[in-house]
């Protein structure tokens, strides 16, 4: 009920915004009279297209911590507690970031995300399975992992290219749609169902298609965090963290995080060996083998 929430909420801001932008810029409808104003219909898509990445991403630690039930560590209430603040306020000061929030989630799986729109500002959390089974130095590890993530801007950088990808996706579906309207249907009033159906199938068509470039930064940017990991912490500690990851995901843990953050976490659980099956292509997450062997032939210590 929360994540259905979340998402209405996210969905009226985006619309509210989008509104507001659009009339303080003076754009014009982009059907004028029979004809697209292609300069319009493109204005109109940046400002849905960036408005929903770009209110996600400003929303994306509050949205984080409710959707993970992460609970922020305010005053470590115990030792392992303490440790851990502390390790990630040496990482962070070592990658020259602000000091980010540290949170806890309740979750039986190995897993870490970080999140956040600015590098000083972000929030790094691990999950209760991981600090269970994983050794002080495979933590601190993938703590320099999810730091990583925010040194490189990461969360920005993703966020700015789905906005891109979001605007070509409604350009190209409303192009094609009213070429059905108009050159197939002969539909010379408005748009006619034609091409809200058209436009419909054409958006998600073309949404499946630019995932692969979405995918295919997100799985960059795991090889980036990797390496970062191994100069922020040490290369032997991350090897041995994503060695621990893999022989969970071989035992087919499943993963409880929601599938809003599975791209921000540093394993993307046993959804990744599923997703193999339907192609590289729409992977979030490298093969783990493959982060491991990147690491073992790179020169980070």
């Amino acid at each position: 009920m929360l994540r259905i929430g979340l998402f209405l909420l996210t969905n009226l801001a985006v619309i509210f915004i989008a509104s507001i932008t659009l009339n303080l810029l003076g754009v014009e409808h982009y059907l004028q009279g029979t004809e697209l104003n292609l300069t319009s219909l493109l204005i109109f898509c940046a400002v849905f297209g960036f408005s929903g990445s770009l209110i996600s991403l400003l929303i994306s630690k509050w949205m984080a911590k409710r959707s993970t039930k992460t609970r922020i560590i305010e005053t470590p209430a115990t030792e392992q507690e303490r440790w851990l603040v502390n390790t990630v306020a040496e990482l962070a000061k070592k990658a020259n970031i602000g000091m980010p929030e540290v949170g806890i989630f309740p979750a039986p799986e190995s897993n870490a995300f970080a999140t956040g729109w600015n590098k000083n500002k972000a929030l790094v959390a691990v999950s209760e399975g991981l600090l269970q089974r994983f050794s002080r130095d495979e933590v601190r590890a993938v703590m320099a992992h999810e730091i990583g993530h925010v040194a490189n801007g990461d969360m920005i950088t993703l966020s700015l290219i789905q906005g891109v990808v979001n605007t070509f996706v409604m350009f190209f579906a409303r192009i094609f749609g009213h070429f059905v309207d108009r050159v197939i249907l002969k539909n010379e009033r408005g748009h006619g169902i034609g091409f809200y159906v058209a436009t419909f199938a054409a958006e998600m068509v073309l949404a499946v298609l630019a995932s692969i470039i979405v995918m295919k930064f997100s799985r960059y940017r795991e090889f980036r965090a990797d390496a970062a990991g191994a100069h922020l912490a040490d290369k032997r500690s991350m090897i041995g963290a994503l060695n621990r990851l893999l022989s969970e995901q071989k035992a087919q843990v499943p993963s409880s995080m929601p599938d809003t953050f599975q791209a921000f976490g540093i394993s993307s659980g046993f959804k990744q060996g599923l997703s193999k099956s339907m192609g590289r292509l729409f992977m979030s997450h490298p093969p783990l083998e493959e982060r491991i062997q990147a690491l073992q032939s790179s020169s980070s210590m």
